[in-house]
């Protein structure tokens, strides 16, 4: 609306940027522990990790595990195809070194969490903490920080709506690894292990309800940018105030309701008969 209250969202991903500041420390360490342990040691790249993937293209001819880093993640998702081929993985370290040197390892890593797609038209750690939990990210409890983590390797397979088992033998050896690591006590990776599932879809929640006035704003934004209207991240304000419109809206509401009062019970339309069967 004219003051900045949200009526609808539409579009092919959601996607909520944040500054790295905003992110909690359990959720930086439950990616690092699931994705890269060594981020904050190496320039770019993981002799070992590469290692294990050059000898699984010479013994299969095809690439399974690809050794990436969280650089090379954000390499690959910036600039690369998801192709799996040694070109583009020699792309991909290539373009990871020269990341490291032109940004801080925060940097790289703020990159990374804002981009990573998280299943469910979710891209970045605030919109799946949104979608799955209907939480901001200082909300999020461990288990829920792990489960998140947990989404990159393969957003469906270990989707906790879609698959809740699978996403948690997941979550759990993330939190196994960040105990190991050191990243949390044993009595926070006990009640963390221990917990509930509770993730959930989580639709928009917007502030006010306008639902002509965003149908309207719809149409004249794929008027103007057709079907880039869903991917370019606009931001589409009314000359909708949001007081007006939620008193237009009671008074409209209100009416039907005194309306009806005043012409009290007016019989059944019809009658029924409910046989049992489908």
């Amino acid at each position: 609306t004219s003051d900045n209250k949200k009526i609808a969202e539409f579009g092919e991903k959601r996607r909520s940027p944040v500054d790295i500041s905003e992110i909690p420390t359990t959720l930086t360490s439950a990616f690092i522990a699931a994705e890269d342990n060594r981020f904050y040691e190496h320039g770019g790249i993981d002799i070992i990790g590469l290692g294990r993937a050059a000898a699984q293209l010479i013994q299969s001819g095809r690439i399974k595990t690809g050794g990436s880093t969280i650089t090379m993640q954000v390499a690959k998702n910036f600039f690369l195809t998801r192709e799996r081929t040694f070109v583009r993985k020699f792309n991909e370290i290539f373009l990871a070194i020269q990341i490291e040197q032109a940004l801080t390892k925060p940097e790289i890593l703020e990159l990374y969490l804002n981009k990573i797609y998280l299943g469910n038209r979710a891209y970045g750690v605030k919109a799946a903490a949104q979608v799955y939990y209907g939480k901001n990210l200082d909300e999020l409890s461990l288990a829920e920080s792990a489960m998140i983590a947990g989404l990159p390797k393969a957003p469906s397979r270990f989707n906790p709506i879609v698959n809740p088992d699978r996403a948690k033998i997941r979550r759990d050896w993330i939190l196994s690894r960040m105990l190991e690591l050191k990243m949390i006590s044993s009595l926070d990776y006990s009640e963390a292990k221990n917990s509930e599932l509770t993730a959930g879809y989580h639709g928009i929640q917007p502030d006010l309800a306008a639902p002509y006035v965003a149908e309207m704003a719809r149409q004249k934004a794929v008027e103007l940018f057709g079907s880039e209207a869903y991917t370019l991240g606009l931001n589409v304000y009314v000359t909708t105030d949001s007081e007006l419109q939620a008193s237009a809206q009671n008074a409209v509401v209100k009416g039907l309701d005194d309306y009806d009062k005043r012409h009290g019970y007016r019989e059944p339309l019809d009658h029924v008969e409910l046989t049992g069967e489908e």
